[in-house]
């Protein structure tokens, strides 16, 4: 396992703004599992079936039974933020320059380790959203198609906020705006498979501007495409890089 410190480039200014994005590998070692990994979510269930808006106008009871059953998984007591989610709440603390988190994860450990500056790509398990009326609202109950929508009065269209297979992300052109000024972009916990955020490094790279990072687990399906990476369980590689940066390694 390489050692989590950027000593091998020059020192980050204090004055860099970070962008920092992360997916499942940030979470595993919390008790929630992955879902590409042979033995993750998908492996399990069909995407088709239960990740899709076809599914949900198809077989709605089958898609809340799926997200019931995750939703529940979130809430135990056995799930709680790792030494990698409180790193990050501590950079964003302690780092003079702005950070930003964005996570392509839809459960609430950022939250709950700390971190405030954060965008959720793919939305959060712990919010319901009309299909009618597009009025959100927190949800941490089970959900299905008799709750009524406190926006439009409508029973049956509520779903899981969480972003599936054919939607578009949540707040593209925010995070798209701080890629464009970021110094530093921070890559963790991702398969590199799920776009748009697998191309989040390609649109730096082709900025020019911004140093990239990999921390993850094994090198990504686009690990060739970052400057500097380190590899190893995410609970020890980023608080060793994260104090880097805040010693000025």
């Amino acid at each position: 396992m390489m050692q989590a410190q950027p000593n091998s480039f020059p020192p980050v200014p204090p004055t860099a703004r970070i962008v920092i994005l992360t997916g499942a590998g940030i979470s595993q070692e919390s008790g929630l599992e992955t879902f590409r990994d042979p033995d993750g979510i998908w492996a399990k269930v069909r995407v088709e079936d239960v990740a899709t808006p076809e599914a949900f106008a198809r077989d709605p009871d089958r898609v809340h039974a799926f997200y019931n059953m995750r939703r529940a998984r979130h809430r135990t007591s056995a799930v709680v933020p790792n030494a990698a989610h409180a790193a990050l709440a501590r950079l964003e603390r302690e780092w003079p320059g702005d950070v930003l988190v964005v996570t392509q994860n839809v459960d609430s450990l950022h939250e709950r380790a700390g971190t405030t500056k954060l965008i959720h790509m793919h939305g959060v398990h712990s919010q319901a959203r009309c299909n009618g009326c597009g009025h959100v609202v927190p949800w941490d109950g089970d959900m299905s198609t008799a709750n009524v929508c406190g926006g439009c009065g409508r029973a049956g269209g509520l779903r899981p906020h969480v972003v599936w297979f054919g939607e578009m992300p949540l707040e593209m052109s925010r995070i798209q705006e701080a890629l464009s000024v970021c110094d530093l972009f921070i890559s963790i916990g991702t398969s590199g498979n799920v776009y748009p955020a697998a191309g989040f490094v390609r649109l730096i790279r082709r900025i020019g501007q911004a140093h990239t990072v990999e921390l993850n687990l094994e090198p990504s399906r686009g690990a060739n495409l970052f400057a500097e990476s380190c590899y190893g369980p995410a609970s020890q590689i980023v608080p060793a890089y994260v104090d880097g940066l805040l010693n000025g390694a």
